[in-house]
């Protein structure tokens, strides 16, 4: 799509933004009896509620006219396709290969021009997950001492933590056939917290990354296979350990048997990983079949995004809303409060999936961005989140759009409880939308007795602006199917949003320079060390760390 058109389009959208009352929300209630019915929409088991925020029909319009104009859809079309939409990298991106049958006929192009078939690859590797999963369920695959594994320990971190802690919070119940426990943090205190709770002869390990050289995650692998031979000795401590990875050679000089290494491609991107072999934490934790069936959920959200038109497409039509917040109003920041417990986990993995995505300031290109990008995401179950830092949503200077996840059926027999949680979330989204005015405030508090003067003491604190955006995500229940949808949706979501702002999704460089860094300071914390030529301030503190811990400097 020629620049002049995609310019034009983001003029016009960022000029209907500009219009006086282009924020308000409750007017366009007040306007529209059937406001949400022609602002919601459906798909899979998902209703997507747009309906309380500032987008009317000539926004929506617009929205529409600059996905148009960006080729959000022939892009769509190109990652399916196996093209190398990850340019800085020059990879296809195929995380949707993953959870879909070798029929699908995913290709992956390759820099020679050629494309390779991954469907079979992919089967093969389900396949080898499968016969391991349930090897260990059923006792055939066991301990060193012979008894049956019971604890699965994850040692990952980004999107070999992230996503899979996530996914075993929300699906993990008693009847699970193992409990899973998480390990990322280089700092050993996160082990020392997990490692009373495990029996070494029960315990499975699995080290998921991709290099087998992840600093973090070998750190933590070494202590734990430590743990594990102290008790077990060299030859039993192999027999509890399992890679997720392709370095073979590192993985076998780790001590990780080699029918134990699972392996995935590098279309895969560790933000999208859950689906692969990163995901097998999952499938030993929840069981294979729920495993199939979030696999089996995000296919269909796939197929939606891959079929849907734009004006119906879910993850499109969530993406073009956070432009209009972010691009329209500047409003960069964006809640997300999933009411159930189950669900606790999902900010933090939508946090390193959009903003490590979308936190860029560079186009597809190479030229600056002439615009803002990601938001910050953060975010909190509710109803903890109202008792935390809903009071700046509700009543700070600048809005923050929230998304609310609501699911309709609990999996537990408390309804009373429930009904709480679904009544707080509603009211939570009402209460944004609405806000109080002055004269509300002075009515109910006149009307409760209060003293004049104390009632106009009171008034500019109580009052609520109102007008402020949220999106609803209604589900009829959460299960593996459901979760699937509602993980791909997002996933999609980051997509489109790349598309939009013309920025590589799929890359991550901005994380290689600490990492680059962190190699020159660690031998200046050794005992032998010194300090080396760094700003002041880094010098400084690695002196005073190097004095506080009795070394010489």
């Amino acid at each position: 799509m020629m620049s002049s058109t995609r310019d034009a389009a983001w003029s016009r959208m960022t000029a209907l933004a500009q219009r006086p009352g282009a924020a308000a929300i409750g007017s366009l209630f007040s306007r529209d009896a059937d406001r949400f019915q022609r602002f919601h929409w459906k798909a899979c088991d998902i209703l997507l509620d747009l309906s309380k925020t500032a987008i009317d029909d000539a926004a929506m319009q617009a929205l529409l006219e600059l996905a148009a104009a960006s080729d959000v859809l022939g892009q769509r079309d190109a990652m399916a396709r196996g093209e190398q939409v990850n340019n800085t990298e020059r990879r296809a991106v195929l995380h949707m290969a993953l959870r879909a049958p070798a029929s699908a006929d995913f290709k992956a192009r390759r820099n020679d021009g050629g494309f390779d078939p991954v469907g079979l690859e992919v089967e093969d590797t389900l396949a080898a997950m499968e016969r391991f999963t349930r090897a260990v369920h059923s006792g055939e695959i066991r301990s060193a001492t012979g008894e049956t594994f019971t604890d699965v320990i994850n040692i990952g971190i980004g999107g070999s933590d992230l996503g899979p802690f996530m996914a075993s919070r929300a699906l993990w119940h008693e009847e699970s056939p193992m409990r899973p426990l998480y390990l990322a943090n280089a700092d050993a205190h996160n082990w020392e917290l997990i490692r009373p709770r495990l029996n070494p002869a029960r315990t499975l390990v699995l080290i998921a990354s991709k290099t087998f050289t992840t600093a973090e995650t070998m750190a933590n692998a070494r202590v734990v296979r430590g743990w594990l031979e102290q008790t077990l000795g060299n030859e039993g401590m192999r027999q509890h350990l399992v890679a997720l990875s392709t370095n073979h050679k590192a993985t076998a000089e780790f001590g990780v048997p080699q029918d134990r290494v699972f392996g995935f491609k590098d279309w895969v991107g560790g933000r999208f990983s859950l689906w692969s072999a990163i995901g097998l934490s999952i499938a030993l934790s929840c069981g294979w079949e729920e495993f199939k069936q979030l696999l089996a959920g995000a296919r269909a959200m796939d197929e939606h995004f891959l079929t849907a038109p734009a004006d119906s497409n879910l993850p499109l039509l969530l993406a073009l809303t956070t432009v209009w917040h972010v691009n329209g109003f500047g409003y960069d920041n964006h809640a997300i409060l999933p009411y159930d417990h189950r669900l606790s986990r999902f900010p933090a993995h939508l946090q390193q999936l959009e903003m490590e995505s979308l936190g860029k300031r560079t186009t597809r290109g190479g030229q600056p961005v002439p615009r803002l990008t990601g938001p910050v995401i953060f975010g909190e179950p509710g109803t903890n989140a109202q008792h935390s830092f809903m009071q700046l949503l509700h009543q700070g200077t600048t809005p923050v759009p929230a998304d609310f996840v609501l699911i309709a059926n609990p999996s537990h027999p408390y309804a009373a409880n429930h009904r709480l949680l679904l009544a707080n979330g509603l009211a939570q989204a009402e209460a944004l939308l609405r806000g109080r005015s002055a004269d509300e405030v002075r009515a109910e508090m006149t009307a409760a007795g209060t003293p004049p003067e104390e009632v106009e003491r009171l008034l500019p604190h109580r009052v609520f602006p109102g007008d402020r955006p949220s999106i609803t995500l209604l589900l009829p229940r959460l299960d593996a199917h459901t979760l699937g949808q509602l993980v791909a949706l997002y996933e999609h979501k980051v997509f489109c949003l790349g598309a939009l702002w013309d920025v590589d999704a799929f890359d991550q460089w901005g994380v290689e320079l600490g990492k680059q860094l962190s190699t020159s300071i660690l031998p200046e914390l050794l005992p032998e060390g010194r300090v080396g030529a760094h700003d002041s301030s880094t010098a400084g503190l690695i002196g005073l760390l190097r004095e506080w811990q009795g070394l010489s400097n």
